[in-house]
C-alpha cells in the first residue's frame, strides 16, 4: 500500500502546533480507566499467541501502560473510555470464541474484528445489546458460526455492519472453477427473523455467504420489502450467496441514498425492475448468477452515475445494447455474458471511455465486431461471444495493450489466432474457443510469461504440439488444448527441463496422444486432469500414483486403451473427486480411491470383482457406475454402509448373482438411480420400503426376479421410471401404481402378469387407473387377457396433450452435485416384428404404448386415436378383431404400428 506526504509551509506548521498545544493545556484527555484496560487484557488472553500477527498486535498492551495508547484502542472525551477497538487483518486465532470482556466495554462506538479466526465458535447469544453506541461493527472474514444474536438488533445507532465472508471464484475454464474461502474452515451464520428491523440508521449492509432464514421476514419473495421498511437510510446493500430468492421487490425504489447493490450469487427471479434507472446515486449493480427472466430495462444503461453493471449467468434475461451510448456515462465494468443478449454490438460502445471490464460473451451477438472498441485504451478484460458473429479475430486488438484477459468463446469468427495476440504483454488470460480458429497455434502465444490461463479448446487448430514447450510459460495454471485436431506429444527435452509452471488444470481430450505423457512426472500441483478420447495403451505408469498423490479434483482417463491401473493394489493411495476410467479395457479388481471419492465411472471395461470392504471408502461418493463389466458375485451387503450419500449406482450388464441387497430399496433416503438391468439376480423384491424414498428409476430387467411387485413402492413420489421386463413376476396389472405421480415409463414386458388391465378386484373399490404422467408403457410378452378398456386410454393424459410439463418428461435423468450436472441415461428395448430395438432417447420423440403377445380380445379401442403424441403403437399377437379404428388418423406423429397376428376385418382407410 503506497502512503502519500504532502509537506506543509512552515508557518502553517507553527500554526497548527500552536493549537494542539492550546489545545493539550485546556483539556488533556484522561487516562484509561482500569476496568477498561482489565478487560481488554482479558480479550488479549483469548487469543492463540502464536497464531497470526499475534506479537505486533498486542505488543504495546502492556499492563499498566494507558490502554488509550495501545495499538488499536481509542478513547474518547475525558472519561477515559474506550470507544474505538480495531483488531483487523492481524489473522489472530481464538478457538474458544469471543471472549465476553469485550462487552465491558460499553462506550464503543468502533469495533471492527475482522479477518481473524474464531474457529467457527457461536458469536455470543448475550451482551452485544450493552454497546448502545455502537455505530461501526465489521465481524467479517471472522469464521464465526451460528445465529445472529438478537443483541445486533438492537443496536440502534449502527450505520455500519459487516457480517460477510470473502469468497472469489476462479474459473479455470468453462467447466471447471474453485471457489475460495477467508477461512479453511468456513462456516455461515444464519440471520435472525428480526436482526434489521430496529437498525433504522443503516447505511451500510454487508451479510456477504449469510444463510438468510428463508421462513422469516426475508420469506421468498419479501426479504427486500422487510428491509426498505426497516433501514430507510441503506446505501450499501451487499449479499451475495445468501440464498435469497424470489423477485427484487418494488419497495427498494424508496431507498433513494442507494449507491451499491450488489446481489450476486442468489436465486433471485423475475424480471430485472426497471426503477433501478430512477435510483439517482447508484454506482454498482451487480445481478450475475441470479435466475432473473425478462427484457432488461434498455434505460439503465443510460444511468450516468453507474460505474458497474453486471448481468453473468442470467440465462433468462434478454435484451440489446443500446445503439447509442451516452458520452458521459461513467461505466467502468458492463457484463451481460452468458445471458440471452442478442443483436449487433453498436459502434457507440466507444463513447465509454472510462471502460476498464467488458464482457459481451452472450451467444445471440451477430453481425461484425466495430473496430471502435478498439478505442478504448484502458480496457483490462474482454469477452466477446455469438453464434452469428462473422469474420476472424481483428486486427485492433494489439491495440489494446492494457488487456489482462482476452476471451472469445462460442463464436462465429474463424481463421487463425493472429501472432499479434503475443503483444499483448500483459495478458494473465487467453480463452479462445468453442469457435471456428484453425491454423497452427501461433509460437508468439509463449512468450506472454504472465499468462495464468491458456485455453484453444474445441477449434479447428492443427499441427503438433510439444508440452515441453509451455516451460516457459511459468506463471501458467490452466491448459486446455481438448478438442482440435492436434497432435500432442512430451516433447524431445522433456525430461531435461528444470523448471515446471505449476499447471493445475491440464485437460487434452481427443488430442491424437498415443502414451502417458511424462510431463506429468513434474506437474506435482495437478489437480484437473483429462486425457480422455485418446490412443493411450498398457497400463497407467506406476509413477502416477506415486508422484500425483496430492489428491483431484478431475481424473478422467475415459475412452482410451488402457489394460491396467498400473497398482499392484487397488486401493489408490489418492482422493479423486471425480474419476472415470469408462470405456478402456481394464481388467481385475476395481480400483477404488482410498481417501475418498464422489464421482466413479468404472463402465465399459473388463473389471471382474469389487474389493474387499469397498463400501468403506464409499463414505461421499454420489455417483457410483460400473456398468457393462465382467463383475460376478453377490452384490456385497457392506454397500449398505453407504446408502445414505449414494444417490446413483449403476451394475448393469454383470454377472451379479445372489438377492438385491434390502437396503437399496428400503432405505433410499439419498438414492435415486439404481440399475441392476442385465445380470443374474434372484429373489425377490424387497417389500418395506419407508416415506421418504428418494428413488426416481429403477431398472431391474433381465434378471430372474420372482414374486409381486412391492406394494410399498408407492412410497416413492418421485419414481419416474420403473423397468421390470424380462424377468419372472407373476402378479396382476398394477393399477395401484397410478398413485405414483410422477411416473412416465412403466415397463412390465416379458413377465407372468395375468389378468385385466382394469381389474374390478381393485377399481371396484374406488380406486382408479389413471396414469396421469405415462408416456412410454410396455406390458408385452405377458399373460393379460379381457378387452382393452377405452377409459383407460382417455385417462393416459400425457399422451392426449403437450404440456409444459413435458419439458421435464426427459429419460435421462440429472442429478446435481456442487452445481454440475451428471447423467444417466434410461435405454429399453421394443420388439417389432420380431425384431428387437433398443431406443435411447426423450419422451418427448418417443412415446410408446406394446400391449403384444398377450391375449386381449375384442375391438380395438377407438378412444387410442385421441392420444396425438404417440410415436409407438404395438398391438400385434393377440386376438383383437373388428376394424381398425377410423380415428387413427388422428395419430399424426404415429412412426411405428404393428397390427399383425390378430383377427381384425374391414378396410384399410
Amino acid at each position: 500500500m503506497r502512503s502519500a506526504y504532502h509537506l506543509m509551509p512552515p508557518v502553517a506548521m507553527l500554526l497548527i502546533l500552536g493549537l494542539a498545544d492550546h489545545a493539550s493545556s485546556t483539556e488533556a484527555p484522561a487516562a484509561c480507566l482500569p476496568d477498561q484496560a482489565s478487560a481488554l487484557l482479558q480479550l488479549k488472553r483469548s487469543f492463540n499467541a502464536t497464531i497470526g500477527d499475534y506479537p505486533a498486535a498486542f505488543r504495546s498492551w502492556v499492563a499498566g501502560a494507558d490502554c488509550c495508547h495501545w495499538d488499536g484502542v481509542r478513547c474518547g472525551g475525558a472519561g477515559g473510555r474506550v470507544t474505538s477497538l480495531d483488531l483487523s487483518h492481524r489473522d489472530l486465532q481464538a478457538s474458544s470464541g469471543l471472549d465476553d470482556a469485550l462487552f465491558s466495554l460499553t462506550s464503543l462506538e468502533y469495533l471492527d474484528l475482522s479477518s481473524n479466526d474464531f474457529s467457527k465458535s457461536k458469536l455470543p447469544a448475550t451482551g452485544f445489546e450493552k454497546l448502545t453506541g455502537l455505530t461501526h461493527l465489521d465481524l467479517s472474514n471472522t469464521n464465526f458460526a451460528g445465529l445472529v444474536p438478537a443483541g445486533i438488533g438492537r443496536l440502534t445507532s449502527l450505520n455500519y455492519l459487516d457480517l460477510s465472508t470473502t469468497f472469489f471464484v476462479e474459473e479455470l475454464d468453462d467447466e471447471y472453477s474453485i471457489t475460495y474461502y477467508y477461512s479453511d474452515t468456513m462456516a455461515q451464520l444464519s440471520e435472525p427473523e428480526t436482526l434489521l428491523a430496529n437498525l433504522t440508521n443503516l447505511e451500510e449492509l454487508r451479510l456477504g455467504m449469510v444463510m438468510v432464514n428463508m421462513s422469516s421476514n426475508y420469506g421468498t419473495a419479501r426479504w427486500c420489502d422487510a428491509m426498505a421498511r426497516s433501514s430507510p437510510k441503506l446505501r450499501v446493500i451487499s449479499m451475495p450467496y445468501c440464498s435469497l430468492s424470489g423477485p427484487i421487490c418494488h419497495s427498494l425504489s424508496a431507498l433513494r441514498s442507494l449507491s451499491v447493490i450488489e446481489l450476486h450469487y442468489n436465486h433471485l427471479s423475475g424480471p430485472v425492475p426497471e426503477f433501478l434507472a430512477a435510483l439517482p446515486n447508484l454506482s454498482v449493480l451487480q445481478l450475475a448468477n441470479n435466475m432473473f427472466q425478462g427484457v432488461f430495462p434498455p434505460i439503465i444503461f443510460q444511468h450516468e452515475k453507474l460505474t458497474t453493471i453486471n448481468l453473468t449467468k442470467n440465462l433468462g434475461i434478454s435484451g440489446n445494447l443500446p445503439t447509442s451510448f451516452s458520452g458521459d456515462s461513467s461505466l467502468q465494468s458492463l457484463s451481460v455474458s452468458n445471458t440471452n443478449f442478442s443483436g449487433t454490438i453498436p459502434g457507440s460502445i466507444s463513447n465509454l471511455r472510462s471502460l476498464k471490464e467488458l464482457a459481451l460473451g452472450a451467444s445471440g451477438f451477430s453481425g461484425v465486431l466495430p473496430s471502435s472498441i478498439g478505442q478504448l485504451k484502458s480496457l483490462s478484460l474482454l469477452e466477446v461471444s455469438g453464434l452469428e458473429l462473422v469474420g476472424s479475430i481483428p486486427s485492433w486488438i494489439s491495440n489494446l495493450t492494457s488487456l489482462t484477459v482476452l476471451k472469445f468463446f462460442s463464436c462465429g469468427l474463424s481463421g487463425p489466432i493472429p501472432a499479434s495476440i503475443g503483444n499483448l504483454k500483459k495478458l494473465t488470460k487467453l480463452a479462445l474457443y468453442n469457435c471456428h480458429f484453425s491454423g497452427v497455434i501461433a509460437p508468439q502465444i509463449l512468450n506472454l510469461t504472465h499468462l495464468q490461463y491458456l485455453l484453444l479448446h474445441s477449434n479447428n487448430l492443427v499441427g503438433t504440439v510439444e508440452l515441453s514447450s509451455y516451460s516457459k510459460m511459468q506463471n501458467l495454471s490452466a491448459l486446455n488444448l481438448s478438442n482440435n485436431r492436434l497432435v500432442v506429444m512430451d516433447g524431445e527435452n522433456s525430461s531435461s527441463v528444470v523448471s515446471y509452471p505449476s499447471i493445475v488444470l491440464l485437460r487434452l481430450a481427443s488430442c491424437s496422444i498415443s502414451s502417458f505423457p511424462n510431463i506429468l512426472q513434474h506437474l506435482h500441483e495437478i489437480t484437473f486432469l483429462d486425457l480422455s478420447y485418446n490412443q493411450i495403451q498398457g497400463a497407467i505408469p506406476l509413477w502416477a500414483w506415486k508422484t500425483l498423490n496430492l489428491g483431484f479434483a478431475l481424473f478422467n482417463l475415459s475412452h482410451n486403451k488402457f489394460t491396467s491401473i498400473g497398482s499392484d493394489h487397488p486401493l489408490l493411495p489418492v482422493y479423486i473427486e471425480f474419476f472415470d476410467l469408462s470405456f478402456n479395457n481394464i481388467e481385475g479388481v476395481i480400483p477404488i480411491p482410498k481417501e475418498g471419492s464422489v464421482t466413479l465411472d468404472y463402465s465399459n471395461n473388463r473389471f471382474s470383482s469389487l474389493p474387499l470392504n469397498f463400501s468403506t471408502y464409499l463414505s461421499n461418493t454420489v455417483l457410483f457406475k460400473a456398468s457393462n463389466n465382467s463383475i460376478s458375485g453377490n452384490i456385497p451387503p457392506s454397500i449398505c454402509d453407504r446408502i445414505k450419500s449414494l444417490q446413483l449406482i449403476d451394475l448393469s450388464n454383470n454377472n451379479l448373482t445372489g438377492l438385491i441387497p434390502s437396503c437399496l430399496m428400503e432405505d433410499a433416503d439419498a438414492l435415486q438411480v439404481l440399475s441392476l438391468k442385465d445380470n443374474h439376480l434372484t429373489g425377490e423384491l424387497p417389500d418395506n420400503i419407508k416415506e421418504g424414498c428418494a428413488l426416481s428409476a429403477l431398472d431391474f430387467s433381465g434378471n430372474s426376479i420372482q414374486g409381486q411387485l412391492p406394494r410399498s413402492l408407492v412410497a416413492c413420489r418421485n419414481l419416474e421410471i420403473l423397468d421390470i421386463g424380462n424377468n419372472k413376476i407373476s402378479d396382476s396389472f398394477p393399477c395401484w401404481m397410478s398413485k405414483l405421480p410422477q411416473l412416465q415409463v412403466l415397463v412390465l414386458k416379458s413377465n407372468k402378469f395375468i389378468g385385466q388391465i382394469l381389474d374390478p378386484s381393485y377399481t371396484g373399490g374406488g380406486n382408479n387407473c389413471q396414469f396421469t404422467k405415462l408416456q412410454f408403457a410396455d406390458m408385452s410378452s405377458n399373460n393379460l387377457s379381457g378387452t382393452l378398456p377405452e377409459e383407460w386410454f382417455k385417462m393416459l393424459k400425457s399422451m392426449i396433450m403437450d404440456t409444459c410439463d413435458n419439458d421435464m418428461l426427459m429419460r435421462e435423468q440429472h442429478l446435481y452435485y456442487r452445481g454440475k450436472m451428471q447423467s444417466y441415461q434410461f435405454t429399453a428395448g421394443i420388439s417389432y416384428k420380431g425384431s428387437g430395438l433398443t431406443i435411447s432417447k426423450t419422451l418427448r420423440t418417443l412415446v410408446l404404448i406394446d400391449v403384444s403377445n398377450n391375449a386381449f380380445h375384442g375391438r380395438i379401442p377407438r378412444s387410442i386415436g385421441e392420444l396425438v403424441l404417440l410415436r409407438a403403437l404395438n398391438m400385434s399377437h393377440n386376438a383383437l378383431t373388428g376394424p381398425i379404428p377410423v380415428q387413427f388418423a388422428n395419430l399424426k406423429q404415429l412412426e411405428l404400428l404393428d397390427l399383425s397376428s390378430n383377427e381384425l376385418s374391414g378396410e384399410i382407410l
